[in-house]
């Protein structure tokens, strides 16, 4: 009755109970006291079990989960890069993102100051993006069980265009958005303890308005794609084989020199390590300087480079081809370098 409820303050609480994910008051705390205001959705305010949209012409769905470790790392943080790597993967279908979905997997014992910083860097990344959050449920896991948040986002689009691997051509060229290889030096830099380069950060972010901005001005776009975990190595490997032409890459591949010489550091190869920010462009070859014009009026793509293109030899295979005109196989590796980077 109206005048005995007893709420329970936020502030009492400083961190992650298992009681937020019991479906009880602490829940609906967290629901109407952070999610709520982060996301700004009128999904979210109608409290239904799932959300209703009306999207035009033929939907894009992808799904991710992201569980990047440290959750904040230079650049960006786990909140930010779960939109970020949404919203490319529609843009890599061709699709134009239009609302996400978001659960959220909390470790008992997680500072709510931080998992307030993670839901507003979250929030601000899906407005800037223009895509709505718009349904959401939150579990908790006992103290040791997690490792602090993870989050799973599904991702809904409208379809502007057909790409993909089936579409690549002999004679096609690869476009390349900027420099490889920034995201997952940062995220293991700061992973591990070790000095940053300065102005090393992450490239995390949203690409969905250059590679748009593609199939907008009517461009014979053949393929789109992200190169996260694998790098841009893996992408060219892949798509060869799927594509069952070869991808030849031409050297040197931008890459910036403290991402080069943190890579040596460790022992990776950077054409390997993932981009969150970055993609790569199958066009056709009279449309290809056309393309890079357009790419180079976004921010995020402003030094796009021709890097490669599709040729007839070594079907199936991506090879680099060196300044002196060797050429070696670019494979998939076998194992993995670095985990948690996404």
């Amino acid at each position: 009755m109206e005048g005995l409820s007893c709420p329970v303050p936020w502030s009492r609480y400083e961190r992650v109970t298992l009681a937020h994910g019991g479906g009880g008051r602490l829940t609906r705390q967290l629901v109407d006291q952070l999610f709520k205001p982060a996301f700004e959705s009128p999904e979210l305010e109608a409290e239904l079990d799932g959300a209703r949209l009306a999207l035009g012409g033929p939907v894009a769905v992808t799904t991710d989960a992201f569980t990047v470790r440290p959750l904040v790392f230079p650049g960006g943080d786990i909140g930010s890069l779960a939109v970020h790597g949404s919203v490319n993967d529609l843009a890599m279908c061709g699709a134009r993102p239009r609302a996400l979905t978001a659960s959220f997997v909390l470790e008992e014992g997680l500072p709510l100051a931080t998992l307030e910083r993670l839901v507003r860097s979250m929030g601000e990344a899906a407005r800037a993006a223009g895509v709505r959050v718009v349904a959401g449920d939150t579990k908790v896991v006992e103290r040791g069980k997690g490792d602090g948040v993870y989050i799973a986002v599904t991702a809904l689009g409208e379809t502007l265009a057909e790409v993909g691997p089936d579409r690549i051509e002999v004679g096609d060229r690869v476009l390349l958005s900027g420099p490889v290889g920034d995201h997952g030096t940062a995220v293991l830099l700061a992973r591990e303890g070790l000095p940053l380069p300065e102005g090393l950060v992450s490239d995390s972010a949203d690409v969905s308005p250059a590679a748009l901005a593609l199939l907008e001005a009517g461009l014979a776009v053949r393929c789109l794609r992200d190169p996260t975990r694998g790098g841009l190595a893996t992408v060219a490997a892949e798509l060869a084989a799927k594509s069952g032409h070869g991808v030849r890459l031409d050297a040197p591949l931008p890459v910036r020199p403290e991402v080069a010489d943190a890579c040596e550091l460790v022992g990776l190869d950077p054409l390997y390590v993932a981009c969150e920010g970055r993609f790569v462009a199958f066009v056709a070859p009279e449309d290809a300087e056309r393309a890079l014009a357009i790419l180079r009026a976004h921010e995020v793509a402003r030094g796009a480079p021709l890097v490669g293109e599709v040729v007839g030899e070594h079907p199936g295979v991506a090879t680099l081809r060196s300044e002196l005109g060797a050429e070696r196989v670019l494979d998939l590796l076998s194992g993995e370098p670095l985990p948690r980077i996404c």
